[in-house]
Order: C-alpha cells, then structure tokens, then sequence
C-alpha cells in the first residue's frame, strides 16, 4: 500500500508529528495548577513533623528560645520541630528565609515554612504548614503574645499582609 519511499517518509513524518504534539500537551497540562507531590515517604514524614508540632501548642514565648521546657520563639520553634526529624536549618528566622528551596504559596504543602516580613531584608516571622486548603494556610508557629498556636494566617488581618513567601526545607534532602 505504502509503496512510494516518499509516501512512507510523510506518514511517518506525520505520525511522529502527532505523538510529539501530543506528548508535549500531555507535559504541559500535567504541569499547569498542581505541584508535584510528595512521595509517599516524604508525605509521611511531613505529616509526622506536623503532628508533632501540633503536640507542643500551648508552650510558652521566649526570645531566643529553642526548647520546650523553657519556651520558644518563633525560629528557636521551626529549627527545634525540624531537628527531631533529623532536618538542620538555622535558629535565625532570617536564615530559615534563605534555606530550602522556594515554593509558591498555592503549593506549600505540610511542613513547609512560611516566612513574614515587610520585605526581604526585614524578615520577622517563620511559621510551620500544617494544612494548605481551601479556606487557607493553617500554621503553627510560636507567637510573642500567644506562645505556641495553630491558625489560618490567610485570613488573618495581621499575618496575611506580612506573608512574604513559603520554604520547602523537607523535600531537599
């Protein structure tokens, strides 16, 4: 049927022109509105932080605190919930902003750190994702007034304009 050589190279041409088109809209709608999610090792771990950190609400505030016993501030909070899990980062908030890698606020997932601040340069707050849903970022993070609380930071008055960017610390390693 296909005896021409010509013939046979422009359907092949053709066949080949479609899978790659096809292939390349498959990439691309796979990649539009979703992150890529975790594996089933790393979900695991992220919600084993969470819980845990759920664990110490009601701790204390302490400048410069970085245990339970004696109380927290906020990044004395993340660097402790994270160093259980064997995850080193900074007790520095200003350093928690530069570690990981960054994530867009759509997409943090569970265990992720939200960082706030009036800019980059003025970073004032980290918090730990406990839940990215509908309704909004749910965080637990040590408080200067409240100590250590869980709430929705997207519908916050006070913490939703300081949001500055999220941090996935988790899925580095």
């Amino acid at each position: 049927m296909l005896h021409s050589p010509a013939l046979r190279l422009s359907v092949v041409g053709l066949l080949l022109s479609g899978f790659l088109l096809a292939c390349t809209a498959a990439r691309r709608t796979a990649s539009v509105g979703r992150a890529p999610s975790p594996s089933a090792s790393e979900a695991r771990l992220r919600q084993e932080i969470v819980q845990y950190a759920l664990q110490l609400r009601g701790t204390s505030y302490r400048y410069a605190g970085k245990e339970p016993a004696t109380g927290f501030d906020c990044s004395g909070f993340t660097s402790y919930i994270l160093r259980q899990f064997d995850i080193a980062i900074s007790p520095a908030s200003s350093l928690q902003a530069r570690e990981g890698k960054p994530v867009p606020l759509k997409h943090v997932q569970p265990g992720d750190i939200i960082v706030f601040g009036k800019s980059p340069r003025q970073i004032q707050h980290v918090a730990l994702v406990v839940e990215n849903r509908s309704e909004g970022i749910i965080v637990v993070h040590s408080t200067n007034t409240r100590g250590v609380v869980s709430e929705n930071i997207s519908t916050s008055a006070y913490w939703q304009p300081l949001i500055l960017e999220a941090r996935d610390v988790i899925g580095r390693r």
